[in-house]
């Protein structure tokens, strides 16, 4: 039975849909058959972190509406075969998602994958609610910033309240990524620490993925930065994949620069 992952933040620029891109390669990589849909209508970006914005022609609204089949506006990626993207519609309002037309998508994809990866728009706009609805797990991904952590605490609660399982008495699986850690700015004070976010949010830990500048550059070459062998932070997004898998990974505590220097030569030995 496939399992849908939501991936979402309480606030824009936290790296959603990076971290998207990333798992869902990672994923596809270890030999599972994964899709991921783009649900933040009309600020689509998941296409160009996945470099495949020149392919697009239907989109899931298109889709949904029946003015394709969804083998039509599937697109398989070019660089693993057993990963597939549905994009978001640039043009239409985001209020056009049903949440009906929503879980007749995601049962027609269940069929054919093993992970159904959807990225959520930031924040609780509209199409925030249809995008957790009916998921099996949520991953939420925080900065170590106030305002990240307070936004992301109320995304939470929604997903507690108001997601199909909540409604049947159950829980969606929810795990936390911490992105963006800058070690430097955690010791001086500036930045809250892991400790200090996981101490807030209350819920498991599955990923902490410091600052790297080869994720801007992964970004604009369309390229998830996972693919890169020496990318710390492609490194980490490895170690995420491992844990949805199942596995027991030790977490890497980042610090100071040097030490992201020392824990780099660590991890690739």
């Amino acid at each position: 039975m496939a399992e849908v992952i939501t991936i979402t933040s309480g606030k824009g620029g936290v790296g959603k849909s990076t971290a998207t891109a990333n798992i869902a390669v990672g994923l596809a990589l270890s030999g599972q058959k994964v899709v991921a849909i783009d649900f933040d209508i009309g600020l689509r970006n998941l296409d160009m972190i996945l470099g495949l914005e020149n392919r697009i022609v239907y989109d899931v609204v298109d889709v949904m509406e029946g003015k394709c089949k969804l083998s039509q506006a599937l697109i398989q990626d070019k660089k693993t075969p057993s990963l597939y993207f549905l994009p978001a519609s640039q043009s239409k309002d985001k209020t056009i998602l049903d949440k009906a037309k929503v879980k007749a998508l995601i049962e027609e994809l269940k069929a054919d994958f093993d992970y159904i990866l959807l990225d959520s728009p930031a924040g609780i706009e509209g199409g925030f609610e249809h995008a957790i609805f009916w998921a099996d797990r949520a991953l939420i991904v925080v900065t170590p910033e106030v305002s990240s952590v307070r936004d992301s605490d109320r995304v939470i609660g929604i997903i507690d309240a108001k997601s199909d399982k909540a409604a049947h008495g159950q829980k969606v699986q929810k795990h936390l990524i911490i992105n963006r850690i800058k070690p430097e700015l955690v010791e001086s004070g500036q930045m809250l620490s892991s400790q200090d976010v996981l101490k807030i949010l209350a819920i498991p830990l599955i990923g902490l993925v410091p600052e790297d500048e080869k994720v801007v550059s992964a970004t604009n070459c369309g390229e998830p930065v996972i693919y890169d062998d020496k990318s710390i932070s492609g490194e980490c997004y490895k170690r995420i994949v491992r844990r949805i898998a199942g596995e027991e990974v030790e977490f890497v505590e980042f610090k100071t620069q040097g030490s992201i220097l020392k824990t780099f030569k660590r991890l690739f030995k």
